[in-house]
């Protein structure tokens, strides 16, 4: 979206990693493209149902896109997840070491701790980001399984009236086989 409201271009040094998702429509399949601020398409996928895409960055706005013209008369609900990392790992304030006083070695330890803690609370981001992936694929699955079972019982009903057809069919042609068409005259 470019120039949207408090919006900033990616600048360069960062890396994104997209994974779109189709969760449900006909044939879980879509177009996807990422193209770079310079408008040259970086990633392109056809008629594809999942993917990973990861892409540095140069200074600029991004554009994904998802097409699906190809089967515009089926809508498709798609997942897409955007994690943007910062290769040089300098993407936290240290704001904090404003607020620290003392020795040294009280320096060394509260670093260590600090950086501990922004390693817990970036793989806990991590994680938080697959459960969330993981989500997007069960909700895939099961709008596959209802999709199915609502096949299966469409196909069963038919077959049970078909059936029911038949042997009505069946019992008619047996009672005419022994019904006698012959007048008796007395």
């Amino acid at each position: 979206m470019p120039g949207g409201k408090n919006m900033k271009p990616l600048q360069e040094g960062y890396k994104i990693n997209s994974r779109p998702q189709v969760l449900d429509g006909a044939g879980l399949d879509v177009d996807f493209y990422i193209s770079s601020p310079a408008g040259q398409i970086l990633y392109s996928d056809h008629h594809k149902s999942d993917g990973m895409h990861t892409v540095e960055t140069e200074d600029g706005d991004y554009m994904f896109c998802f097409d699906n013209t190809f089967s515009s008369v089926s809508e498709k609900l798609v997942f897409f997840e955007l994690i943007l990392d910062n290769m040089d790992g300098d993407d936290e304030p240290e704001d904090w070491k404003e607020y620290v006083h003392g020795t040294d070695v009280l320096d060394m330890k509260l670093e260590d701790i600090m950086d501990t803690i922004n390693s817990v609370k970036s793989r806990l981001g991590k994680s938080s980001q697959i459960q969330t992936m993981l989500r997007a694929f069960e909700a895939r699955d099961r709008n596959l399984q209802e999709s199915n079972y609502d096949r299966v019982n469409f196909w069963s009903l038919v077959n049970l009236a078909v059936m029911m057809l038949v042997s009505g069919v069946q019992v008619y042609l047996v009672r005419s086989l022994f019904e006698d068409k012959r007048k008796i005259c007395t």
